[in-house]
């Protein structure tokens, strides 16, 4: 382990409030038999009456370095990727339900913004990859238990179909093969809108690892608000009906599960309400929130609509970039990982011991 003094480096903020080298050196039970002895009258030093317990060490990191390696990847990379993905697999869902029940203007327009939207999203991987071919060599090898290698599968698989519907909306050719493809498209859009839930989360990133059971809703819902947001402001208000409805009902079910899960996390959720962090998960919030009520309020005027819309879209990318820097600042600070790791050990000796 290198000095960071020595290095230049210097010691983090976390590490000088820490007690360094040390982690937890007294164990819970020797405090206990300790505590016992001082209750019975025992003295810490023999002849004096001096108090010899050893204070509780609060185990923050080893010489002020963080215990896991730090994100390297770029928000602005990494939080479009997850956003415009979302915005791709919910819009082809939309746009199907609104071909198959006569609304051609909003069908059309959610096709194409799929198209863009999942090229959007595919560049910023790409651009955050380094090298095209890193993606490429991601393809080499089908890992179903590896989310990456089974998202990478089904960006490749999304990405022609949702291109095809976009095309034969725009030329009028092939309509059979457009139906299809958009039926196709609707079939593995939850897929890419919520594949990057479980890949991030399979991760030893705390604020992303904790929220594996409600992050892929989370992620699904943001992306149906978002979608439906789009709807509004691309569709005219005659054929807005369905987008309206998932425009407000993802929205409603984004900001409860964001919440839950936040609080069931106990502290480990603390950086979706700290720093830099928890003001995009308030602004993401407050922005879906006003955009549901404009959602609803609005259904006769366009200019309402498409505010509201604008606002969940916005909601929905901050929402993601808010989820990003909750894990970067949770795993820059140790006390996330070590804390929940050392109350897991504690609850598995408290279970031998009620066993044995």
């Amino acid at each position: 382990m290198t000095n960071p003094d020595k290095t230049g480096e210097g010691a983090g903020t976390a590490g000088r409030e820490a007690i360094t080298g040390a982690a937890e050196v007294v164990s819970a039970e020797q405090r206990e038999r300790h505590g016992d002895r001082r209750r019975r009258g025992g003295r810490g030093r023999r002849g004096r009456g001096e108090d010899t317990r050893v204070p509780d060490a609060d185990f923050r990191s080893y010489h002020g370095r963080p215990v896991l390696n730090q994100i390297v990847w770029q928000a602005r990379d990494v939080g479009g990727y997850l956003f415009l993905g979302g915005l791709a697999g919910a819009s082809s869902v939309l746009a199907a339900g609104a071909e198959y029940t006569g609304r051609p203007d909003l069908a059309r327009s959610l096709k194409y913004t799929a198209l863009v939207a999942i090229c959007g999203s595919t560049a910023a991987l790409i651009h955050d990859l380094g090298r095209p071919e890193r993606f490429l060599n991601m393809l080499r090898v089908f890992k179903p238990t590896s989310p990456m290698s089974m998202g990478s599968w089904i960006l490749m698989g999304y990405g022609p179909l949702a291109g095809v519907a976009a095309v034969t909306a725009a030329t009028g050719w092939f309509p059979r093969i457009g139906r299809a493809a958009t039926a196709g498209a609707a079939l593995t859009g939850p897929l890419v809108a919520t594949y990057t839930a479980p890949l991030i989360c399979d991760t030893a990133v705390p604020a992303w690892h904790e929220g594996y059971r409600e992050m892929p809703f989370v992620f699904v819902s943001s992306a149906a608000s978002a979608a439906g947001g789009m709807g509004l402001i691309v569709a005219p208000t005659a054929q807005s009906g369905p987008a309206r409805r998932v425009a407000v009902g993802g929205a409603l079910v984004e900001v409860a599960m964001s919440t839950y899960m936040e609080r069931r996390m106990g502290m480990v959720g603390e950086p979706y309400e700290q720093g830099r962090a928890g003001k995009l998960t308030r602004t993401a919030k407050a922005l879906t929130l006003a955009g549901a009520v404009g959602a609803a309020l609005g259904r006769r005027s366009r200019a309402v609509s498409a505010i509201s819309g604008a606002a969940l879209l916005a909601g929905s990318a901050l929402t993601r970039l808010g989820v990003f820097e909750a894990g970067v600042q949770s795993a820059a600070d140790p006390k996330y990982t070590v804390v929940p790791q050392r109350r897991r050990l504690e609850e598995r000796e408290k279970e031998a011991a009620k066993t044995g």
